[in-house]
């Protein structure tokens, strides 16, 4: 939107422009935090710049658009409608050998992307976005493992790559060859007051389209109910355009709609189940997250994935991913491990004796509702999950507590 991720776009657009400036660019953000939009925003930008060679923009709804295996031949077939100089090359190496873009990604990236572009000396940026949406067995991403080894044999070309900080994902730029040519930013981080501002902007401009089309919503929303929205938003465009949608429903009263939301302050379900885009809710995009997580279906294993989400969901205060694992009797590792791979839905620091929150209340939200996560795989229950956190108190405090256990005088106890 217009007006919104100014000082964000500006960086990026810095960073194109500057070729001595890393060659690879990794915007790295939380669930709903405008990762593909921006991606959207700035491919739009410097295509009209002439600068746009290629993009690709993952997603895990689509087949096509999952497969690791599709991203470098087509980003080699846009590069070669876009320069006639990389189309030279590249025609004839097709025709001479058509099975390349089934190879792996490795030979593809090599024959069909990297050979053309050094022959032809073509000066470009490349657009991946929303990599962890790809399918990927690896441990470290291959297309990021990929990538490290041909970057530096192509000064002239950047790579543009968003994604969640999945597990994968973060192993992948932390291999040497691509940690060292990579700038990151991370979207989560910016100053709160400035994506406060864009959210608020963004509702502003709902309201007054939902005025357009209706009358008598002169003077509304309030203040309040205002200030209310963006806190309820919490840095999540995604919140803010399911809320708006939520609203605007058409065969609802707006005012009523947002009445509605403000009554409930203690859950999201209503913006959960609103239509933000089309073909997914907020409710799909945690079940689609939830769903890699767990993996391959295995009760033993699912019932400690859920055990260490209880944890981090109900605990009165924020608990350490240590903390949890002495109360629930697993592995340090273990639980590390199973946070990390909902690493784009909570506040998860690499020291293990931080503690560890939900970034946003809406997620808990979902997964306490049976009504919205309906998948019992993932649903989380309080009380049978409180019990379990309380039989772990009740087991830990057998286990240390001890009589005068601060081992003070005799006598101690008889002092006023």
């Amino acid at each position: 939107m217009r007006g919104t991720r100014g000082a964000v776009l500006g960086k990026i657009e810095v960073w194109a422009r500057d070729f001595d400036k890393p060659p690879v660019y990794w915007l790295n953000g939380l669930a709903g935090t405008g990762k593909s939009t921006i991606a959207q925003t700035i491919a739009e930008r410097i295509f009209a710049d002439g600068q746009l060679g290629a993009s690709f923009f993952c997603s895990r709804d689509f087949e096509d658009r999952r497969n690791l295996k599709l991203i470098f031949p087509t980003i080699a077939v846009q590069l070669a409608r876009n320069y006639a100089e990389f189309r030279s090359i590249f025609v004839p190496l097709i025709q001479s050998d058509p099975e390349i873009a089934r190879e792996f990604p490795y030979s593809q990236m090599d024959k069909l992307v990297v050979r053309p572009l050094k022959e032809s000396d073509v000066s470009t940026v490349i657009v991946i976005d929303a990599l962890d949406e790809c399918k990927d067995e690896e441990p470290a991403s291959a297309i990021l493992s990929v990538l490290g080894q041909f970057v530096s044999e192509v000064p002239k070309v950047k790579f543009f790559v968003t994604g969640r900080p999945e597990p994968r994902i973060r192993e992948g730029f932390r291999l040497p060859l691509l940690a060292e040519a990579t700038d990151v930013f991370v979207l989560h981080d910016v100053e709160p007051s400035l994506v406060n501002s864009d959210i608020r902007l963004f509702f502003k401009h709902g309201f007054l389209e939902l005025a357009r089309r209706q009358q008598e919503l002169d003077e509304w929303p309030t203040r309040e109910q205002l200030n209310l929205l963006c806190e309820r938003a919490a840095g999540l465009f995604v919140y803010a355009a399911a809320t708006i949608k939520f609203i605007s429903h058409r065969n609802n009263d707006p005012r009523e709609q947002l009445d509605r939301l403000l009554r409930s302050p203690e859950s999201s379900t209503r913006e959960g189940k609103t239509r933000f885009k089309e073909n997914t809710t907020l409710d799909s995009l945690y079940m689609s997250i939830l769903q890699e997580a767990f993996g391959d279906d295995d009760p033993e294993d699912d019932h400690k994935t859920r055990s260490v989400l209880g944890a981090v969901i109900l605990a009165a205060n924020p608990l350490s991913p240590s903390t949890i694992a002495t109360l629930l009797g697993f592995s340090t590792k273990s639980v590390f491990l199973r946070l990390s791979s909902v690493h784009s839905l909570l506040v998860l620091q690499e020291d293990i004796g931080h503690p560890v929150r939900p970034f946003h209340k809406s997620f808990p939200d979902f997964t306490v509702d049976p009504t919205r996560c309906t998948n019992k795989r993932f649903h989380v229950s309080p009380p049978s999950h409180h019990w379990e956190l309380l039989t772990g108190c009740f087991e830990l405090m057998n286990q240390k507590l001890e009589k005068n256990m601060c081992n003070l005088p005799d006598a101690v106890a008889n002092w006023e």
